[in-house]
């Protein structure tokens, strides 16, 4: 991925997201691409209610674990659970070349009739079931089986094939990650391997499910989230939960589920959707940790997290009937395949091809695998504030340019990867903190700036950034800025929809596909345990 021009204009334009701004949020609140481990699966379609950051609950169904799956991934995350039905359903994550074995049960109430699942880009053989239009289909309290090879690496979506309109605003669908099955060997030497070792120096756990994204050299990451984007009209979900609850149909339903009169009749037009989801929360529930307790038929959040350098591997898919432009703040993403195919250069196979996007589209149906990274080069200033006249050591650390310009001689220094170039550059004419006079940038006033408890007052990554921005004379220091973890000193982006609709909870500002990425500098420890 080129060098990357940290959008200037935006930059410019909206200095809260390009300033340091730490959020109020405790250190387990991260996110990964948690799932279930197979070759085989065995899932139910059932009913449940999802909770909502208003405070309603929507009627939904969703797949879900039949049984105690065969294990969960990444391995790191030991508090993993899958409930019986969920939204999005259980991630399937297995490896190229696996025979996958999927057995679903309708659970469904019979008024919903047959169910299925659809697994695009794969050759599916279904057994048992009932034979519907695009899928077989399993009856109220039937099952079908699918089986197919798992024969290209990346993101794929499943959804149901069964009156998909309405199932699938129901909330049948999830996603399926087919590891690489041999990781290039660049992914485990250089700068990847630097990046390793920098984790372990500072206790950090490797929580991603592979190196490698595909079977190519140019794939290699090192931090990964899953994002899955989805709507829902609530009126659909009323309707469905009244026809499902209805005595006389029931009655019927209860003599068998061809039984006439026993069927749903639920328009799924006009569409008005009210609900935005990512991984089938709204902001800010999609912060909180995966497999919290709060959220029993919703277990994976959207909170992602990074250092400076890092390689980040986004995986995202539309699940929704609606494509959603979203925007991730701080840079563009590198697109690397989409549905599992790799996108190379024609005349080049060892070049990658894939669109540098200033906004990534979630097309319905339609999965793709980014790579996002931010290293601080084209700030302008020193992100970490060194002045070697300092008496704070964290103020006085070198940087040596390697061939690219960054820091990486010392995997375990805390401005490992700092954009060199930048180094010792003061931040404005007169500086309030460590950072000597004659800076680039003027700041605005921090009132005008301060985002409730999302602004730490500092425009600095690493330790000591808040005193450093909060001098006796200086204009950065909200009321709130000691509540935010003393710990933790980053950037704060927001990646959100660039529709502008979708950012609100019922019509209510700040909501729906919204998110933060936070950048901390290497001391900080990023867990994604939950």
């Amino acid at each position: 991925m080129r060098p990357m021009n940290m959008k200037q204009a935006i930059l410019k334009t909206r200095l809260l997201l390009a300033m340091a701004v730490a959020l109020s949020l405790t250190a387990t609140a991260h996110a990964a691409a948690p799932g279930i481990t197979g070759p085989t699966f065995n899932l139910i379609a059932q009913t449940a209610f999802l909770n909502q950051p208003d405070g309603s609950t929507v009627y939904s169904w969703g797949y879900g674990c039949n049984g105690a799956p065969t294990g969960y991934a990444p391995a790191a995350i030991t508090n993993a659970t899958c409930p019986t039905m969920q939204v999005p359903g259980p991630t399937m994550i297995v490896t190229e070349g696996q025979t996958v074995t999927v057995n679903l049960t309708n659970n469904l109430p019979s008024a919903a009739g047959n169910t299925s699942i659809l697994f695009p880009g794969f050759a599916v053989t279904p057994t048992g079931g009932a034979v519907g239009l695009l899928a077989q289909e399993a009856a109220p309290g039937g099952t079908v089986t699918y089986t197919f090879i798992a024969s290209s690496p990346g993101t794929h979506s499943y959804y149901s094939g069964t009156q998909s309109d309405l199932q699938v605003e129901m909330g049948l669908y999830g996603a399926i990650i087919v590891l690489p099955k041999t990781v290039p060997a660049a992914c485990t030497s250089g700068l990847a391997a630097s990046n390793l070792t920098a984790e372990a120096h500072w206790g950090e756990h490797d929580f991603r499910l592979s190196q490698a994204a595909y079977d190519h050299a140019r794939s290699c990451y090192d931090r990964e989230y899953l994002f899955q984007f989805s709507e829902m009209d609530t009126n659909i979900h009323r309707q469905a939960l009244a026809q499902v609850s209805d005595p006389a149909r029931m009655a019927l339903c209860a003599t068998g589920a061809a039984t006439p009169g026993c069927g749903l009749e639920v328009p799924t037009e006009p569409y008005h959707p009210s609900y935005f989801l990512i991984n089938g929360r709204s902001m800010p529930d999609d912060m909180d940790p995966n497999y919290a307790l709060e959220y029993p038929h919703q277990p994976y959040n959207g909170n992602p997290h990074m250092h400076p350098g890092e390689q980040v591997l986004i995986r995202v898919i539309g699940q929704g009937r609606w494509q959603h432009p979203f925007h991730e703040h701080g840079n563009h993403v590198r697109i690397l395949g989409r549905d599992g195919n790799l996108i190379l250069s024609a005349s080049d196979p060892n070049s990658l091809a894939g669109p540098l996007l200033f906004t990534t589209t979630t097309t319905p149906g339609l999965a793709f695998d980014g790579i996002f990274y931010w290293t601080g080069r084209g700030l302008n200033w020193d992100a970490y504030a060194h002045n070697p006249a300092s008496s704070d050591a964290n103020a006085k650390l070198p940087c040596a340019p390697d061939a690219n310009g960054y820091n990486t001689g010392v995997p375990t220094a805390i401005n490992y990867y700092e954009w060199c170039q930048d180094h010792n550059k003061p931040l404005q004419v007169a500086p309030f903190g460590d950072v000597a006079a004659g800076g680039p940038a003027t700041l605005p006033d921090a009132n005008i700036l301060t985002n409730g408890a999302w602004y730490s007052g500092s425009p600095y990554l690493g330790p000591d950034a808040t005193t450093r921005a909060t001098g006796p004379n200086s204009a950065f220091l909200p009321s709130n800025s000691q509540a935010n973890p003393a710990e933790e000193r980053g950037f704060a982006f927001m990646w959100h929809s660039h529709n502008e609709r979708e950012i609100t909870t019922n019509n209510v500002f700040p909501g729906g596909m919204m998110m933060m990425m936070l950048v901390d500098s290497r001391e900080f420890v990023i867990d994604e345990s939950n």
